[in-house]
């Protein structure tokens, strides 16, 4: 079998996670679209069958070298992210009431931002 990475969306949502997790060995293909994946203790929590659409060929170097992370999944498919910066900040008028909002980066390899009120942050 061929090496894939995939998960990506069942975990969180997609911009506080990286697009792909892996690369993780294929078990068994369960139908033409259809493929089960071994997958590491600490993903056990997640289904293990991934559709073809979720799943990236992993072309193999050799000089590849392939640090996985800890990541720890919680029971309801989410993960603690931690902001990488504070880039920005502007007031906006919601019903009347001013509203401070900072731009709030969580990767800056994919430019992944997102804007939260101010007293939310850090």
């Amino acid at each position: 079998m061929t090496q894939t990475t995939g998960v990506g969306r069942a975990l969180c949502s997609r911009k506080l996670f990286p697009k792909f997790l892996g690369p993780y060995q294929i078990s068994r293909r369960i139908e033409p679209l259809a493929y089960e994946i071994a997958l590491p203790p600490q993903l056990a929590n997640l289904h293990l069958v991934f559709h073809v659409s979720q799943l990236r060929k992993y072309a193999f170097d050799p000089s590849h070298v392939l640090e996985a992370k800890d990541v720890q999944i919680r029971e309801d498919l989410t993960m603690k992210v931690q902001p990488v910066a504070l880039e920005d900040s502007r007031v906006e008028e919601h019903r009347g009431k001013p509203i401070s909002l900072v731009k709030v980066i969580w990767d800056r390899k994919t430019s992944d931002y997102t804007w939260k009120l101010e007293e939310d942050t850090w």
